[in-house]
């Protein structure tokens, strides 16, 4: 039986850095960048011989970082690997990750021109000054040219990532940004809002006057995640996942086998992959990758029965259609009831979960206290 296998591929390049992120990420000069190409082909080769029998892949991923500030001949020539080494689907989703600014009508066309049928801009917001106050170094402007380019140069599949709860922002100036964005019609939206991770240059400033940020509070946070989905389904998406929506038939199809625990395997340094219930995850080193990138994957985690339940079950129900119990019980052989039973019962009973006996989901206020949910599975 063939399995379908997703290709996740890390750039951890960038400009510079945003004050919120903490992503494996960071500056390089154009021998790095080369010699770290090279390694992603190597490794590329390699890994085929171990994981290319018994799958084809749907979805290839280049993230970062910031992939779109290479040459775009070096991206592609990563991709040609790929190809030239996994069975390929003839509708596989390949996606570059592009910041506004960084593509112009010439690397857009090498893109499209070598396969490339997705782009996800990051944007965050339609506002100047809440994109200084992330530290971000495009503007509105620089992301509306590069979206323009992108539709001129034939792509008719692009995300747009966008942020709330950022500081400044009120929720006037979400709905401006929610409105701007979807004036133009991307086919798909990722709205997330705003996590101050430990020992960014954001926290370090929240740690030192949250209130000089002037970050919304809770209240306004929530209001801005119910206006989210009550707009951008009045124009056309579906709400397919808590943070994303699509328009029909346009879900990220590498995000999904995420969420439905599918195979995928990362090339590149800091990549995780997960393969016949094995994690692995490389190194955030990118001179050791360069050294030897046959063996990033490093030793395998095998993960326990319940730990797999738990996963199948909290990132399942991320998707709003929610974990099916003919589903649960094909990938383990056993009856969900008799595993979370409890669970899904108690907050069925509080009203955060609909069980119509087959299906298994969250509804709005479950989605509220998500995590609250997904830390009772586990």
């Amino acid at each position: 039986m063939i399995k379908d296998l997703g290709i996740y591929i890390h750039i951890p390049f960038c400009v510079s850095k945003c004050l919120y992120c903490d992503f494996f990420s960071l500056p390089a000069d154009s021998g790095t960048k080369n010699a770290y190409i090279d390694a992603l082909c190597r490794q590329t080769e390699s890994a085929a011989g171990e994981v290319r029998d018994g799958y084809r892949v749907v979805s290839v991923f280049f993230g970062g970082g910031t992939p779109s500030i290479l040459e775009a001949g070096m991206l592609m020539k990563v991709l040609d690997c790929v190809r030239a080494n996994f069975v390929m689907a003839e509708d596989c989703e390949t996606t570059v990750e592009c910041n506004p600014g960084t593509v112009d009508a010439v690397k857009l066309g090498i893109y499209r021109q070598s396969g490339v049928n997705r782009l996800s801009f990051g944007l965050q917001s339609a506002d100047d000054s809440e994109l200084r106050a992330l530290g971000r170094i495009h503007t509105f402007r620089d992301f509306l040219e590069s979206y323009e380019a992108a539709r001129k140069s034939g792509f008719d599949n692009i995300n747009v990532d966008l942020m709330s709860a950022l500081p400044g922002q009120t929720l006037k100036s979400w709905s401006r940004t929610l409105k701007t964005v979807a004036a133009l019609r991307p086919e798909h939206i990722s709205a997330y809002s705003l996590i101050i991770e430990d020992g960014t240059p954001l926290a370090e400033a929240v740690s030192a006057d949250r209130q000089a940020l002037f970050l919304p509070d809770e209240e306004t946070e929530r209001e801005m995640y119910y206006l989210t989905g009550e707009y951008l389904e009045a124009a056309g998406y579906g709400h397919y996942e808590i943070s994303n929506y699509a328009r029909p038939g346009r879900e990220c199809r590498h995000n999904i086998i995420y969420w439905k625990r599918g195979d995928y395997i990362g090339f590149g340094a800091g990549a995780s992959s997960f393969l016949n219930e094995k994690r692995y995850a490389a190194a955030k080193d990118i001179l050791g990758y360069i050294e030897a990138p046959a063996k990033a994957f490093g030793e395998p985690e095998t993960l326990t029965a319940s730990d797999s339940m738990a996963e199948f079950m909290f990132l399942g129900m991320r998707m709003l259609c929610g974990v099916k119990r003919s589903d649960f019980r094909q990938n383990f052989g056993r009856q969900l009831d008799n595993v979370y039973g409890e669970v899904i019962n108690k907050y069925v009973r509080s009203g955060h979960i609909i069980d119509d006996g087959e299906t298994v989901r969250l509804n709005r206020t479950g989605i509220d206290v998500s995590n609250y949910i997904f830390a009772d599975f586990i």
